[in-house]
């Protein structure tokens, strides 16, 4: 692996605050989007994600403006997901100073729209957010289901080879989140990273679970071409980002 792996915090944003829970569940306020931008910044991240996990549209509003506020005020590229349907969506979000969108529940109801999206941007700034859960059922082969809307709908479909079709279909790269490990702090699903890494070749974010510097080398080891967390960053030592990114040095992997 030649290219630097991207450390990733990742601000889940609800009517302008950033808030943070377990499962997606049980939110608590954890600070000012634009501050937390801003020390993330400063403190080495290799890129911000935006997520807004309401996505309602009284709410969407005050993403563009804290989009629009953390564009001034921070120089790495910027990912902006929730409440994005259509060309037009990426569009304003890219002329508010966003530098990829993050698609997620839109394109799993109109796979289609991947491609209008892509063909218009190109792939680079297209992000598939995928939430997948483990699963029973005995009709989707991998054991991770596709869920919708924060989590929270079940989908039926295999998120092995949803990511699958997706990367078909242009997306740029795929971030994968663990529902089960989220804001648990127990270790990314090595296993769920192994399966989408062996049917994928697009990059690939592993989300869900950090709790400690050293969850974050197996994730990479596992196919991950990046690793994003929250809880760690918000509610950790200030330094975290550097404490992450030198234990990804030790275990061997070029870091920025």
């Amino acid at each position: 692996m030649s290219v630097a792996i991207r450390v990733i915090p990742c601000l889940d944003v609800d009517a302008g605050r950033v808030v943070k829970g377990v499962n997606f569940e049980g939110l608590r306020d954890a600070g000012d989007p634009v501050e937390l931008a801003r020390r993330y910044n400063l403190a080495g991240a290799d890129e911000l994600t935006f997520l807004d996990v309401t996505a309602s549209s009284s709410d969407r509003e005050t993403t563009y403006e804290v989009v629009r506020q953390t564009a001034e005020e921070v120089f790495i590229p910027l990912t902006v997901g929730g409440g994005v349907r259509a060309v037009e969506d990426v569009d304003r979000l890219l002329r508010n100073g966003a530098d990829k969108a993050s698609i997620n529940t839109a394109a799993v109801s109109r796979p289609e729209v991947i491609n209008e999206i892509t063909e218009r941007f190109g792939s680079q700034v297209l992000v598939l957010s995928l939430d997948a859960r483990r699963t029973t059922d005995p009709a989707i082969a991998s054991g991770f289901e596709v869920t919708t809307h924060g989590g929270r709908q079940g989908t039926g479909m295999c998120a092995v080879a949803w990511a699958k079709e997706a990367a078909e279909r242009g997306v740029g790269e795929i971030l994968l989140n663990s529902i089960d490990a989220d804001g648990t702090k127990d270790g990314f699903d090595l296993e769920m990273i192994r399966a989408v890494r062996k049917e994928v070749s697009v990059p690939l974010i592993a989300s869900g679970g950090a709790g400690r510097p050293e969850d974050f080398p197996p994730a990479i080891e596992a196919g991950a071409d990046a690793v994003l967390a929250a809880s760690i960053f918000h509610f950790g030592p200030t330094d975290m980002i550097a404490r992450v990114k030198q234990q990804i040095r030790e275990a061997g992997y070029p870091v920025r």
